[in-house]
């Protein structure tokens, strides 16, 4: 009875660590003894809830199922039911059996559908972001304010205090907190995939296709991911860095970024004078 007890304190712990979802996770990237999800947008919020609630459910129906057959172990064994029973259908116990499952997968199907809907359902883009998948690094463009810059991997070699290994990139993706961002993925060569766990985001950049995703980050702050598709040898090696700003700092960040292309285009134009 003592084992028995310590495996149900345990299990209820294990549920309860589950249930509090993204309180025991890093923030924006992977923490040592992490347990639960990255998450910061309405869309990742959903996902925990939805992975817990199923979680339960799953965990509910084990113990039953384990129970059952405990039950049917001790109550119908050979030893206590020499003269087996010929009985060979009980009506209420097959409807039981069909109906409730099905029940089960309508509860399941209903928070499914709605998550499906919050990740697919676009809102009206405070920022439009293109992100383009090359080997093996990133290009991103804001199109309404003619930024474009590539992103890619710090080697371990010049991390500074604080960088992430295999994570840092030498420019990052700004974007304000709170706003809604939409990222049109496409790719240059091979099948990519821009995945960020924090967001909630995680779509292939298909060569010749545009597709599109989008998230609204809560709070500031870094949020890493990496290319999630097998996409050849230095697939490892073109991670994703999201940095989420205040409104007036990412106002100024514009406001830099578009002096830099200025500058750049003026001395390309004497050059080629």
């Amino acid at each position: 009875m003592a084992i028995f007890h310590r495996a149900l304190t345990v299990l209820a712990a294990l549920v309860g660590l589950a249930a509090s979802g993204s309180a025991f996770a890093g923030m924006g990237q992977p923490s040592p003894w992490q347990l639960g999800f990255q998450g910061a947008t309405p869309v990742m919020e959903q996902i925990t809830d939805f992975h817990t609630y199923v979680t339960i459910i799953i965990t509910l129906i084990a113990l039953f199922v384990l129970a059952l057959m405990i039950y049917v172990m001790v109550r119908f064994n050979e030893r206590r039911n020499p003269d087996p029973s010929r009985t060979s259908h009980n009506t209420p116990l097959e409807v039981a059996w069909t109906v409730i499952p099905i029940l089960i997968l309508v509860a399941i199907a209903i928070p499914s559908f709605r998550l499906l809907f919050a990740q697919y359902d676009f809102p009206k883009p405070d920022v439009t972001i293109t992100a383009t998948g090359s080997q093996w690094y990133w290009s991103y463009e804001y199109p309404d304010e003619d930024i474009r810059f590539d992103s890619i991997m710090v080697p371990e070699a010049n991390l500074k205090p604080g960088q992430p290994r295999l994570l840092s990139v030498d420019r990052e993706v700004v974007v304000p907190v709170g706003a809604n961002v939409v990222v049109g993925l496409k790719s240059n060569d091979v099948i990519h995939d821009w995945a960020v766990p924090s967001f909630g985001v995680k779509l292939d950049a298909v060569p010749g296709r545009l597709q599109q995703t989008w998230f609204r980050a809560e709070k500031e702050g870094w949020y890493y991911g990496q290319c999630s598709e097998l996409c050849g040898r230095n697939h490892a090696f073109m991670p994703i860095a999201v940095r989420v700003v205040s409104q007036d700092e990412y106002d100024a960040w514009l406001a830099e970024n578009k002096t830099a292309a200025i500058d750049t285009e003026g001395k390309v134009a004497a050059t080629q004078d």
